[in-house]
Protein backbone atom coordinates (compact mmCIF):
# COMPACT_ATOMS: atom_id res chain seq x y z
CA UNK A 1 0.00 0.00 0.00
CA UNK A 2 1.30 3.74 -0.58
CA UNK A 3 1.30 5.87 1.56
CA UNK A 4 0.53 8.63 -0.85
CA UNK A 5 -2.47 11.18 -0.61
CA UNK A 6 -4.41 12.06 -3.50
CA UNK A 7 -4.51 11.06 -7.01
CA UNK A 8 28.17 14.84 -3.17
CA UNK A 9 29.49 16.47 -3.75
CA UNK A 10 30.75 16.62 -7.59
CA UNK A 11 33.81 17.17 -8.88
CA UNK A 12 34.66 20.06 -11.73
CA UNK A 13 33.46 18.51 -14.34
CA UNK A 14 31.11 15.20 -14.64
CA UNK A 15 32.25 12.02 -16.45
CA UNK A 16 29.89 10.70 -18.12
CA UNK A 17 30.78 6.40 -18.57
CA UNK A 18 28.38 4.36 -20.89
CA UNK A 19 28.51 1.06 -19.17
CA UNK A 20 26.08 -2.34 -19.75
CA UNK A 21 26.21 -5.25 -18.39
CA UNK A 22 26.44 -8.59 -20.25
CA UNK A 23 25.75 -12.39 -20.34
CA UNK A 24 24.01 -12.13 -17.23
CA UNK A 25 21.93 -16.07 -17.71
CA UNK A 26 18.12 -16.12 -15.76
CA UNK A 27 15.96 -18.36 -15.98
CA UNK A 28 12.95 -18.97 -18.20
CA UNK A 29 10.01 -16.92 -16.88
CA UNK A 30 6.93 -15.85 -18.36
CA UNK A 31 7.88 -12.49 -20.36
CA UNK A 32 7.44 -9.30 -18.31
CA UNK A 33 9.11 -11.10 -15.49
CA UNK A 34 12.23 -12.85 -16.97
CA UNK A 35 15.56 -11.09 -17.52
CA UNK A 36 17.33 -10.81 -21.40
CA UNK A 37 20.55 -12.47 -21.75
CA UNK A 38 21.80 -9.40 -21.28
CA UNK A 39 20.34 -5.56 -20.62
CA UNK A 40 22.24 -4.08 -23.30
CA UNK A 41 19.26 -3.38 -25.31
CA UNK A 42 17.44 -1.71 -22.42
CA UNK A 43 20.59 0.32 -21.08
CA UNK A 44 21.38 2.01 -24.74
CA UNK A 45 17.82 2.70 -24.94
CA UNK A 46 17.23 4.57 -21.09
CA UNK A 47 20.88 5.48 -20.02
CA UNK A 48 20.16 9.00 -22.20
CA UNK A 49 17.46 10.00 -19.63
CA UNK A 50 19.39 9.37 -16.53
CA UNK A 51 20.77 12.62 -15.09
CA UNK A 52 23.53 13.77 -12.89
CA UNK A 53 22.81 16.46 -10.18
CA UNK A 54 24.83 19.11 -9.32
CA UNK A 55 23.70 20.98 -5.89
CA UNK A 56 25.35 24.32 -4.62
CA UNK A 57 24.51 25.05 -1.14
CA UNK A 58 25.61 27.53 2.39
CA UNK A 59 28.77 26.54 3.48
CA UNK A 60 28.73 23.76 6.54
CA UNK A 61 29.46 24.99 9.91
CA UNK A 62 30.62 21.36 10.76
CA UNK A 63 32.54 18.95 8.86
CA UNK A 64 30.71 15.30 8.58
CA UNK A 65 31.53 12.48 10.80
CA UNK A 66 32.15 8.88 9.19
CA UNK A 67 34.18 7.63 6.50
CA UNK A 68 35.71 10.49 4.59
CA UNK A 69 33.53 11.35 1.79
CA UNK A 70 30.68 10.13 3.54
CA UNK A 71 27.93 12.08 5.07
CA UNK A 72 26.34 11.70 7.93
CA UNK A 73 22.59 9.66 6.85
CA UNK A 74 19.49 11.21 6.34
CA UNK A 75 17.40 12.64 9.42
CA UNK A 76 16.05 10.04 11.42
CA UNK A 77 17.91 6.95 10.04
CA UNK A 78 19.41 4.07 12.46
CA UNK A 79 22.65 3.57 12.37
CA UNK A 80 24.30 1.59 9.76
CA UNK A 81 22.31 3.51 6.76
CA UNK A 82 23.40 5.72 4.71
CA UNK A 83 22.40 7.96 1.96
CA UNK A 84 24.75 7.92 -1.30
CA UNK A 85 24.98 11.55 -1.28
CA UNK A 86 28.69 11.78 -2.40
CA UNK A 87 31.65 14.37 -1.28
CA UNK A 88 34.03 14.20 -4.29
CA UNK A 89 35.80 17.59 -3.07
CA UNK A 90 37.75 18.35 -0.32
CA UNK A 91 35.93 20.15 2.74
CA UNK A 92 36.38 23.73 2.02
CA UNK A 93 35.46 24.97 5.31
CA UNK A 94 34.72 28.64 4.07
CA UNK A 95 33.20 27.54 0.66
CA UNK A 96 29.97 26.25 -0.42
CA UNK A 97 28.73 23.04 -0.13
CA UNK A 98 29.07 20.95 -3.44
CA UNK A 99 26.73 18.08 -3.80
CA UNK A 100 26.17 15.76 -6.24
CA UNK A 101 23.56 12.96 -7.34
CA UNK A 102 21.32 11.30 -9.55
CA UNK A 103 18.06 11.68 -11.73
CA UNK A 104 15.94 10.86 -14.29
CA UNK A 105 13.86 12.79 -16.81
CA UNK A 106 10.26 11.81 -17.25
CA UNK A 107 8.93 14.35 -19.59
CA UNK A 108 10.38 15.68 -22.90
CA UNK A 109 10.01 19.20 -21.53
CA UNK A 110 12.00 18.75 -18.95
CA UNK A 111 10.69 17.59 -15.41
CA UNK A 112 13.65 15.68 -13.58
CA UNK A 113 13.05 13.08 -10.54
CA UNK A 114 15.66 12.73 -7.87
CA UNK A 115 15.56 12.81 -3.91
CA UNK A 116 14.60 15.62 -1.24
CA UNK A 117 18.37 15.35 0.47
CA UNK A 118 20.21 15.88 -2.84
CA UNK A 119 18.42 18.89 -3.45
CA UNK A 120 17.74 20.33 -0.03
CA UNK A 121 18.83 23.92 1.42
CA UNK A 122 20.92 24.13 -2.00
CA UNK A 123 21.15 27.76 -4.07
CA UNK A 124 21.87 26.82 -7.17
CA UNK A 125 20.85 23.17 -9.04
CA UNK A 126 22.67 21.77 -12.16
CA UNK A 127 21.21 18.69 -14.27
CA UNK A 128 24.34 16.86 -16.30
CA UNK A 129 22.81 15.10 -19.25
CA UNK A 130 24.51 11.98 -20.29
CA UNK A 131 25.70 13.80 -23.42
CA UNK A 132 27.55 16.54 -20.92
CA UNK A 133 25.15 18.94 -21.73
CA UNK A 134 24.52 20.96 -18.91
CA UNK A 135 21.52 22.74 -17.45
CA UNK A 136 20.53 24.88 -14.60
CA UNK A 137 17.23 23.65 -12.88
CA UNK A 138 14.51 24.56 -10.70
CA UNK A 139 12.98 22.88 -8.13
CA UNK A 140 9.19 22.67 -8.24
CA UNK A 141 9.19 20.93 -4.84
CA UNK A 142 10.22 18.47 -2.72
CA UNK A 143 8.69 16.18 -0.15
CA UNK A 144 11.08 15.08 3.01
CA UNK A 145 8.87 11.80 3.93
CA UNK A 146 9.16 10.25 0.53
CA UNK A 147 12.44 11.97 -0.14
CA UNK A 148 11.47 12.50 -3.49
CA UNK A 149 12.04 16.20 -5.25
CA UNK A 150 11.19 17.09 -8.79
CA UNK A 151 12.84 19.60 -11.04
CA UNK A 152 12.59 21.29 -13.99
CA UNK A 153 15.06 22.13 -16.79
CA UNK A 154 14.31 24.16 -20.18
CA UNK A 155 16.20 22.64 -23.13
CA UNK A 156 16.26 23.45 -26.81
CA UNK A 157 14.50 20.37 -27.78
CA UNK A 158 12.47 17.54 -26.38
CA UNK A 159 14.84 15.13 -24.26
CA UNK A 160 14.44 11.46 -23.82
CA UNK A 161 12.20 10.03 -21.10
CA UNK A 162 11.59 6.89 -19.20
CA UNK A 163 8.35 4.91 -18.13
CA UNK A 164 7.10 4.28 -14.57
CA UNK A 165 6.36 0.53 -13.92
CA UNK A 166 4.61 -1.26 -11.17
CA UNK A 167 6.44 -1.59 -8.38
CA UNK A 168 3.42 -3.58 -6.78
CA UNK A 169 3.71 -6.29 -10.04
CA UNK A 170 8.10 -6.80 -8.56
CA UNK A 171 8.70 -10.38 -6.96
CA UNK A 172 11.36 -11.32 -4.11
CA UNK A 173 14.00 -12.61 -6.83
CA UNK A 174 13.29 -10.54 -10.12
CA UNK A 175 16.18 -9.08 -11.75
CA UNK A 176 16.82 -5.29 -11.41
CA UNK A 177 19.06 -2.54 -13.08
CA UNK A 178 20.46 0.51 -11.13
CA UNK A 179 21.79 3.09 -12.95
CA UNK A 180 23.38 6.72 -11.37
CA UNK A 181 26.37 8.45 -10.99
CA UNK A 182 28.55 7.02 -8.38
CA UNK A 183 31.70 9.24 -7.17
CA UNK A 184 30.48 11.57 -9.66
CA UNK A 185 30.93 8.52 -12.49
CA UNK A 186 28.14 9.06 -14.66
CA UNK A 187 25.72 6.44 -16.62
CA UNK A 188 27.44 3.32 -14.67
CA UNK A 189 25.06 0.79 -14.55
CA UNK A 190 24.78 -2.55 -11.66
CA UNK A 191 22.20 -5.11 -12.04
CA UNK A 192 21.13 -7.58 -8.99
CA UNK A 193 17.86 -8.65 -7.78
CA UNK A 194 15.28 -7.69 -5.59
CA UNK A 195 15.93 -8.65 -2.77
CA UNK A 196 12.64 -7.85 -0.21
CA UNK A 197 9.54 -5.77 -0.58
CA UNK A 198 7.99 -3.26 1.99
CA UNK A 199 11.08 -2.63 4.17
CA UNK A 200 10.82 -0.58 6.75
CA UNK A 201 14.03 0.70 7.91
CA UNK A 202 12.97 3.09 10.96
CA UNK A 203 13.27 6.75 8.58
CA UNK A 204 10.16 7.58 9.09
CA UNK A 205 6.62 7.11 8.86
CA UNK A 206 5.96 6.01 5.34
CA UNK A 207 8.72 3.75 4.64
CA UNK A 208 8.30 1.10 2.42
CA UNK A 209 11.44 0.50 0.53
CA UNK A 210 11.72 -1.84 -2.32
CA UNK A 211 15.46 -3.90 -0.94
CA UNK A 212 18.09 -4.76 -3.83
CA UNK A 213 21.23 -6.26 -3.59
CA UNK A 214 22.11 -3.96 -7.07
CA UNK A 215 25.29 -2.09 -6.14
CA UNK A 216 24.95 1.45 -6.07
CA UNK A 217 26.77 3.75 -3.78
CA UNK A 218 27.87 7.24 -3.02
CA UNK A 219 26.60 9.64 -5.60
CA UNK A 220 23.81 7.15 -6.83
CA UNK A 221 21.11 9.12 -4.97
CA UNK A 222 17.86 9.76 -6.67
CA UNK A 223 18.58 7.79 -9.59
CA UNK A 224 16.25 4.99 -11.24
CA UNK A 225 15.81 1.65 -10.44
CA UNK A 226 14.48 -0.43 -13.45
CA UNK A 227 12.99 -3.70 -14.09
CA UNK A 228 14.02 -6.06 -17.33
CA UNK A 229 11.95 -4.23 -19.40
CA UNK A 230 13.09 -0.57 -18.77
CA UNK A 231 10.40 0.25 -16.76
CA UNK A 232 11.14 2.48 -13.52
CA UNK A 233 9.78 0.79 -10.45
CA UNK A 234 11.86 2.67 -7.59
CA UNK A 235 14.48 5.68 -6.67
CA UNK A 236 17.68 4.93 -5.27
CA UNK A 237 17.51 6.38 -1.72
CA UNK A 238 19.63 4.96 0.92
CA UNK A 239 22.20 1.88 1.63
CA UNK A 240 22.62 -0.08 4.74
CA UNK A 241 26.90 0.30 5.38
CA UNK A 242 28.95 -0.34 8.03
CA UNK A 243 32.14 0.53 6.26
CA UNK A 244 30.08 3.49 3.93
CA UNK A 245 30.41 1.90 0.96
CA UNK A 246 28.28 -0.75 -1.20
CA UNK A 247 27.70 -3.93 1.22
CA UNK A 248 24.70 -5.10 -1.46
CA UNK A 249 21.66 -3.68 0.22
CA UNK A 250 20.39 -0.97 -0.73
CA UNK A 251 16.81 0.53 -0.54
CA UNK A 252 14.96 2.68 -3.60
CA UNK A 253 11.11 4.42 -3.01
CA UNK A 254 8.86 2.07 -4.88
CA UNK A 255 7.52 3.64 -8.21
CA UNK A 256 3.39 3.19 -6.67
CA UNK A 257 4.47 5.86 -3.89
CA UNK A 258 6.94 8.08 -6.05
CA UNK A 259 4.72 8.46 -8.75
CA UNK A 260 1.92 9.88 -7.18
CA UNK A 261 4.44 12.35 -4.79
CA UNK A 262 5.37 13.72 -8.24
CA UNK A 263 2.10 14.24 -9.71
CA UNK A 264 1.05 16.04 -6.41
CA UNK A 265 4.16 18.30 -6.75
CA UNK A 266 4.03 18.57 -10.33
CA UNK A 267 0.72 19.67 -10.07
CA UNK A 268 0.80 21.59 -6.75
CA UNK A 269 4.31 22.08 -5.57
CA UNK A 270 3.77 20.12 -2.71
CA UNK A 271 2.40 17.15 -1.36
CA UNK A 272 -0.98 17.01 1.27
CA UNK A 273 -1.66 14.18 3.41
CA UNK A 274 -4.67 13.48 5.38
CA UNK A 275 -3.91 14.06 9.40
CA UNK A 276 -5.74 12.13 12.01
CA UNK A 277 -3.84 14.04 14.80
CA UNK A 278 -3.03 11.35 17.45
CA UNK A 279 0.30 9.32 18.68
CA UNK A 280 -0.33 5.81 18.07
CA UNK A 281 1.79 2.66 18.88
CA UNK A 282 1.55 -1.13 18.37
CA UNK A 283 -0.22 -3.59 21.48
CA UNK A 284 1.91 -6.71 22.36
CA UNK A 285 0.46 -8.91 24.33
CA UNK A 286 1.29 -7.10 27.61
CA UNK A 287 -0.83 -4.16 26.74
CA UNK A 288 -3.45 -6.29 25.74
CA UNK A 289 -4.04 -8.15 28.69
CA UNK A 290 -3.58 -4.53 30.60
CA UNK A 291 -6.41 -3.12 28.65
CA UNK A 292 -8.25 -6.30 28.55
CA UNK A 293 -8.02 -6.45 25.06
CA UNK A 294 -9.11 -9.83 23.47
CA UNK A 295 -6.02 -9.51 21.09
CA UNK A 296 -3.46 -7.61 19.83
CA UNK A 297 -5.22 -6.23 17.06
CA UNK A 298 -5.45 -2.77 15.85
CA UNK A 299 -3.46 0.38 16.78
CA UNK A 300 -3.29 2.12 20.65
CA UNK A 301 -3.69 5.82 20.89
CA UNK A 302 -1.65 7.13 23.01
CA UNK A 303 -1.96 10.92 22.77
CA UNK A 304 -5.19 12.83 20.77
CA UNK A 305 -3.76 16.31 20.10
CA UNK A 306 -5.71 18.83 21.88
CA UNK A 307 -7.14 20.99 19.04
CA UNK A 308 -7.18 17.62 16.21
CA UNK A 309 -8.90 16.34 13.93
CA UNK A 310 -9.21 12.97 16.36
CA UNK A 311 -9.29 15.13 19.65
CA UNK A 312 -12.38 16.92 18.03
CA UNK A 313 -14.27 13.76 17.11
CA UNK A 314 -14.25 12.63 20.55
CA UNK A 315 -11.22 10.09 20.72
CA UNK A 316 -8.65 10.12 23.79
CA UNK A 317 -5.59 8.26 24.95
CA UNK A 318 -6.12 4.40 25.45
CA UNK A 319 -8.20 3.82 22.24
CA UNK A 320 -7.89 1.64 20.17
CA UNK A 321 -8.10 2.27 16.49
CA UNK A 322 -9.79 -0.96 14.64
CA UNK A 323 -10.73 0.15 11.22
CA UNK A 324 -10.70 3.47 8.81
CA UNK A 325 -12.85 4.48 6.27
CA UNK A 326 -14.11 0.86 6.86
CA UNK A 327 -10.73 -1.09 6.16
CA UNK A 328 -9.26 -2.57 8.74
CA UNK A 329 -6.21 -1.22 10.88
CA UNK A 330 -3.99 -4.00 11.86
CA UNK A 331 -0.55 -2.23 13.17
CA UNK A 332 0.56 1.78 12.88
CA UNK A 333 2.28 1.67 9.96
CA UNK A 334 -1.47 0.49 8.29
CA UNK A 335 -2.71 3.39 9.92
CA UNK A 336 -0.48 5.67 8.84
CA UNK A 337 -0.63 4.99 5.44
CA UNK A 338 -4.58 4.45 5.10
CA UNK A 339 -5.11 7.97 6.94
CA UNK A 340 -2.21 9.31 4.59
CA UNK A 341 -4.19 8.21 1.46
CA UNK A 342 -7.43 10.25 2.53
CA UNK A 343 -8.07 13.45 1.08
CA UNK A 344 -7.92 17.04 3.54
CA UNK A 345 -11.00 17.88 4.78
CA UNK A 346 -13.25 15.23 4.01
CA UNK A 347 -14.94 13.20 7.22
CA UNK A 348 -13.98 9.76 7.33
CA UNK A 349 -16.06 6.94 9.31
CA UNK A 350 -12.98 5.55 12.56
CA UNK A 351 -14.03 2.51 14.55
CA UNK A 352 -12.55 2.40 17.52
CA UNK A 353 -12.45 0.65 21.03
CA UNK A 354 -12.69 1.77 24.02
CA UNK A 355 -13.23 0.08 27.99
CA UNK A 356 -14.43 -3.10 25.90
CA UNK A 357 -16.92 -1.46 23.57
CA UNK A 358 -16.57 -0.46 20.13
CA UNK A 359 -17.84 2.83 18.80
CA UNK A 360 -17.82 4.71 15.94
CA UNK A 361 -16.37 8.70 15.46
CA UNK A 362 -16.82 10.76 12.49
CA UNK A 363 -13.48 12.20 11.80
CA UNK A 364 -13.28 15.89 9.61
CA UNK A 365 -9.28 14.99 8.33
CA UNK A 366 -6.54 18.23 8.85
CA UNK A 367 -3.19 18.79 6.55
CA UNK A 368 -0.25 16.60 8.21
CA UNK A 369 1.67 18.93 9.58
CA UNK A 370 5.65 19.12 8.56
CA UNK A 371 7.21 16.28 10.45
CA UNK A 372 10.41 17.51 12.87
CA UNK A 373 12.98 15.36 14.93
CA UNK A 374 12.33 15.61 18.59
CA UNK A 375 15.70 15.60 20.75
CA UNK A 376 16.10 13.13 23.54
CA UNK A 377 15.42 15.27 26.76
CA UNK A 378 18.19 15.71 29.13
CA UNK A 379 17.70 13.12 32.20
CA UNK A 380 16.95 14.47 35.93
CA UNK A 381 20.69 14.64 38.10
CA UNK A 382 19.89 11.56 40.28
CA UNK A 383 21.50 12.83 43.65
CA UNK A 384 19.19 12.03 47.07
CA UNK A 385 16.49 10.89 44.29
CA UNK A 386 13.88 8.76 46.46
CA UNK A 387 13.67 4.76 46.44
CA UNK A 388 11.78 3.98 43.59
CA UNK A 389 8.48 2.10 44.07
CA UNK A 390 8.83 -2.13 43.57
CA UNK A 391 8.06 -1.92 39.51
CA UNK A 392 11.78 -0.87 39.40
CA UNK A 393 12.46 2.78 38.77
CA UNK A 394 14.68 5.98 40.44
CA UNK A 395 11.88 8.74 40.32
CA UNK A 396 11.49 12.33 41.69
CA UNK A 397 7.96 14.57 40.89
CA UNK A 398 8.40 17.02 37.63
CA UNK A 399 9.25 20.65 39.30
CA UNK A 400 9.59 23.71 37.28
CA UNK A 401 13.13 23.30 37.30
CA UNK A 402 13.18 19.99 36.26
CA UNK A 403 10.99 20.64 32.90
CA UNK A 404 13.20 23.25 32.15
CA UNK A 405 16.74 21.34 32.87
CA UNK A 406 14.51 18.28 30.84
CA UNK A 407 12.97 20.58 28.03
CA UNK A 408 9.56 20.00 28.80
CA UNK A 409 6.46 20.89 28.10
CA UNK A 410 5.87 23.93 30.80
CA UNK A 411 1.84 21.76 31.65
CA UNK A 412 3.24 18.25 31.94
CA UNK A 413 2.91 16.98 35.27
CA UNK A 414 4.03 13.49 36.53
CA UNK A 415 7.31 11.48 37.77
CA UNK A 416 10.51 11.87 35.80
CA UNK A 417 12.32 8.63 35.27
CA UNK A 418 16.25 9.14 36.91
CA UNK A 419 17.15 5.67 36.14
CA UNK A 420 16.11 1.64 35.86
CA UNK A 421 17.36 -1.35 36.77
CA UNK A 422 18.06 -3.24 34.11
CA UNK A 423 16.86 -6.52 35.75
CA UNK A 424 13.18 -5.16 36.19
CA UNK A 425 9.46 -5.28 35.68
CA UNK A 426 10.37 -1.54 34.77
CA UNK A 427 13.19 -2.62 32.06
CA UNK A 428 11.27 -5.19 30.26
CA UNK A 429 8.18 -3.05 29.97
CA UNK A 430 10.46 -0.62 27.61
CA UNK A 431 11.32 2.30 30.52
CA UNK A 432 14.21 4.38 30.09
CA UNK A 433 15.83 7.03 32.17
CA UNK A 434 14.58 10.51 31.03
CA UNK A 435 10.77 9.33 30.54
CA UNK A 436 8.07 11.08 32.33
CA UNK A 437 5.33 8.87 33.43
CA UNK A 438 2.29 10.80 33.43
CA UNK A 439 -0.21 8.20 34.04
CA UNK A 440 -0.79 4.73 35.86
CA UNK A 441 -3.75 2.70 35.64
CA UNK A 442 -5.65 5.18 34.13
CA UNK A 443 -5.05 7.87 36.85
CA UNK A 444 -2.58 10.74 37.19
CA UNK A 445 0.83 9.93 39.55
CA UNK A 446 1.40 13.63 41.32
CA UNK A 447 3.71 11.87 43.41
CA UNK A 448 5.83 8.87 44.23
CA UNK A 449 2.64 7.66 46.46
CA UNK A 450 0.42 7.48 43.84
CA UNK A 451 2.78 5.74 41.24
CA UNK A 452 3.41 2.99 44.54
CA UNK A 453 -0.47 2.48 45.31
CA UNK A 454 -0.95 2.00 41.44
CA UNK A 455 1.54 -0.34 41.32
CA UNK A 456 0.85 -2.48 44.89
CA UNK A 457 -2.65 -2.69 43.73
CA UNK A 458 -1.95 -3.87 40.28
CA UNK A 459 0.29 -6.66 41.71
CA UNK A 460 -2.38 -7.18 44.53
CA UNK A 461 -4.84 -8.25 41.59
CA UNK A 462 -2.21 -9.86 39.63
CA UNK A 463 -2.38 -7.44 36.27
CA UNK A 464 -0.29 -6.02 34.96
CA UNK A 465 0.50 -2.15 35.32
CA UNK A 466 -0.50 0.10 32.76
CA UNK A 467 1.40 3.35 32.64
CA UNK A 468 1.28 6.26 29.87
CA UNK A 469 4.58 7.43 29.42
CA UNK A 470 6.00 11.08 27.54
CA UNK A 471 9.20 10.67 25.74
CA UNK A 472 11.09 12.65 23.18
CA UNK A 473 8.14 14.46 22.39
CA UNK A 474 5.64 12.42 22.48
CA UNK A 475 3.34 9.89 24.46
CA UNK A 476 3.08 5.72 24.60
CA UNK A 477 1.74 3.04 26.85
CA UNK A 478 3.60 0.49 28.84
CA UNK A 479 3.04 -2.29 30.27
CA UNK A 480 4.58 -3.59 33.57
CA UNK A 481 4.13 -7.23 34.41
CA UNK A 482 5.17 -8.55 37.62
CA UNK A 483 7.11 -11.37 38.02
CA UNK A 484 4.73 -13.24 39.89
CA UNK A 485 2.30 -12.21 36.81
CA UNK A 486 4.32 -13.09 34.22
CA UNK A 487 3.85 -15.97 31.88
CA UNK A 488 5.36 -18.99 32.41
Amino acid sequence: MSPMPKSGRMSAAAVALALSLTAIEAPAQEATRSAPADFTAMVEEKLPAVVGIRSTGPSPQTSAGGMPGMPPGMPGMPPGFDDFFGDQMPRQPQGPMRSQGSGFIISADGYVVTNNHVVADAEQVQVVLDDEREYDAEVIGTDPATDIALLKIDAEEDLPTVEWGSSDDLKIGQWVVAIGNPFGLGGTVTAGIVSARSRDINSGPYDDFIQTDAAINSGNSGGPLFNAPGEVVGVNTAIFSPSGGNVGIGFAVPSAVAQRIVEDLREDGSVERGWLGVQIQSIDDALAEALDLADTTGVLVSDATAGGPAAEAGLQAGDVIVSVAGEDVSDPRGLTFAVADLPVGEPVAVTYLRDGERQEAEVTLGERPDMGMSTDPAAPEQDALPDGPTIGVAIQPVTPQLRSEMGLPSDLEGLAVASVDPESPAAEAGLRQGDVIVQAAGQPVPDVAALREAAAAAEEEGEPLLLRIYRDGGYAFRAVTFPENAAD
